[in-house]
């Protein structure tokens, strides 16, 4: 008898041909309720367009399962964004080299499924290896976002604290859970 293969998870730049699918994802209630954008055209080219482009440091990733896409990863290392570091440091200090990830699965069919963890890790994984600089990956997580600090949590990330952030979604609490992974 032989294993069932598991299904290989891979990470591309975003690109601006992808938009359209962007969008359709982040309609979708699941995500559209904690990463709150817009998804017409010149909202997507500003929020993501940088990026797509390679103008800014950080990086938004495609995210597919055997070649299927599903899903989005946004991936910096803090100190490239100060306003961002100053907005955590009251609750917790962000060391030199620390990175940031934000997710999202897009088909709703999908989550709940162990992918979102395996996305993690995985994107963890490739970190240490395409960013030699990067000492941990610190992840605030809205406190009610349980999934997504669940998919944390799996994929061997630690609480590390809480914080009193902004919310993407204007509707929501600022309370949030920060998750770290330290470099193996």
């Amino acid at each position: 008898m032989s294993a069932t293969p598991v299904a290989r998870i891979t990470f591309r730049r975003l690109r601006t041909t992808d938009f359209p699918l962007l969008a359709s994802w982040l309609e979708q209630p699941h995500v559209h309720h904690w990463w709150h954008h817009e998804t017409t055209p010149d909202a997507l080219d500003r929020d993501f367009g940088p990026s797509a482009r390679g103008a800014e440091p950080g990086e938004d990733l495609l995210v597919s399962v055997d070649g299927t896409p599903f899903g989005l990863v946004q991936r910096c290392f803090w100190h490239d964004y100060p306003e961002y570091v100053e907005e955590l440091a009251p609750s917790m200090p962000v060391p030199e080299g620390a990175v940031s990830i934000d997710y999202l699965i897009g088909p709703p069919e999908l989550t709940g499924s162990g992918l979102g963890s395996r996305m993690i890790a995985q994107i963890a994984t490739d970190t240490w290896r395409d960013l030699p600089a990067a000492s941990s990956i610190l992840v605030p997580v809205h406190a009610r976002n349980v999934a997504s600090w669940r998919a944390l949590e799996k994929a061997g990330f630690r609480r590390v604290g809480v914080a009193d952030l902004k919310p993407d979604n204007p509707a929501e609490t600022r309370e949030h859970v920060v998750y770290r992974l330290d470099r193996p």
